[in-house]
């Protein structure tokens, strides 16, 4: 009889805790122990990477769970290494399992002469031998289009959904949801429909990155605890400004769902300064000490949901299915 390949997990230094939650859990759905391969990923004293497999790894089925974020152009070597390291010691398949993909941001030219770095990190990625890969909310749906290779993009907005409904039942009727910006407003449409909430917009105008000159609110917020939805907080600038405005204009509690917490350089402060009841967030980028012991910062877990997803495409079944709030209901069940 052949021999069931079983899905295999290696890990780099980008996100450890959030690859042995996925460890954890899948273990849980299997009934077995599922750990991470056994491996190093370290750095020469000139900051060379250097990967090191030491269990057999010939025909498995291989999930690299790396995220790209900072400092991203290390953890993106990482993943590349690894992935090399794998083809070479004849893994039958490599699938890429980024919980946040770094440098989506730049997905198109906005200027004269710019790159479109997110279309270069897709070449890499699949030049490396990887096969598939494994995301969460991309900054930009059409970043799918830049690999030739299957890319499955799962979505926060179904466990934020089912946060929500926990952390605001009896109170949904005044609950809004709220776009920071035009451009988000697909996203947060979704996540209204799936609460059955009105929904708000911010619109922001910048005089150059990084600046806000003006922000005007579209809709009628008073009286709502408004919940702002996006993918990413970077500086939170944007974010506790938005916050204040909705406060400005009527809101009596500004909450925010973003999937992705990069909060760089002041980010943390200035959200544990703002008008902000709470900022929640996923383990998609591991967090700092800083994060962890803001008092109203607030992290959910994705482990369930990619180790549930690994499992899926392991067996060659839908990972669509995992879109629906009624199918993460029951994986969440006990954790939100």
């Amino acid at each position: 009889m052949p021999t069931v390949i079983e899905p295999k997990l290696i890990a780099g230094n980008s996100n450890r805790p959030l690859a042995n939650a996925i460890a954890r859990r899948m273990s849980l759905y299997r009934g077995m122990s599922v750990g991470l391969v056994d491996a190093r990923v370290e750095r020469f004293n000139d900051q060379e990477i250097f990967v090191e497999v030491y269990e057999n790894v010939r025909g498995e089925d291989m999930f690299i769970i790396q995220s790209t974020s900072r400092p991203a152009n290390d953890n993106l070597m990482e993943l590349l290494i690894m992935a090399d390291a794998l083809r070479r010691s004849s893994a039958s398949r490599i699938t890429a399992v980024i919980p946040y993909f770094g440098y989506a941001r730049q997905d198109r030219r906005t200027k004269a002469r710019t790159p479109i770095t997110a279309k270069l990190v897709a070449n890499m990625i699949h030049e490396a031998g990887i096969e598939r890969v494994l995301t969460m909310d991309l900054h930009a749906t059409q970043i799918q289009g830049f690999f030739d290779i299957p890319v499955d993009n799962l979505y926060a907005s179904p466990v934020f959904a089912l946060d929500i409904l926990k952390q605001f039942e009896g109170a949904l009727d005044d609950v809004m949801v709220v776009s920071p910006d035009v451009g988000g407003v697909a996203r947060a449409r979704e996540l209204a429909k799936r609460i059955n909430a009105p929904l708000s917009i911010v619109d922001k105008r910048r005089e150059k990155a990084g600046e806000i000159a003006e922000m005007t609110v579209i809709g009628d917020v008073s009286g709502k605890k408004c919940v702002i939805v996006d993918d990413i907080c970077d500086t939170a600038g944007t974010l506790c400004k938005a916050a204040e405005i909705l406060m400005n204009h009527g809101a009596t509690e500004v909450h925010a769902y973003i999937t992705h917490g990069v909060l760089s350089g002041p980010a943390v402060e200035r959200v544990k300064a703002s008008v902000m009841k709470s900022l929640v967030i996923t383990d998609s980028i591991a967090a700092t000490e800083e994060v962890a012991n803001a008092e109203n910062i607030r992290i959910v877990p994705t482990a369930p949901m990619f180790a549930q997803a690994i499992l899926n495409i392991w067996n060659g079944t839908s990972v669509s299915s995992l879109f629906e709030t009624d199918t993460l209901g029951p994986i969440y069940e006990g954790i939100i």
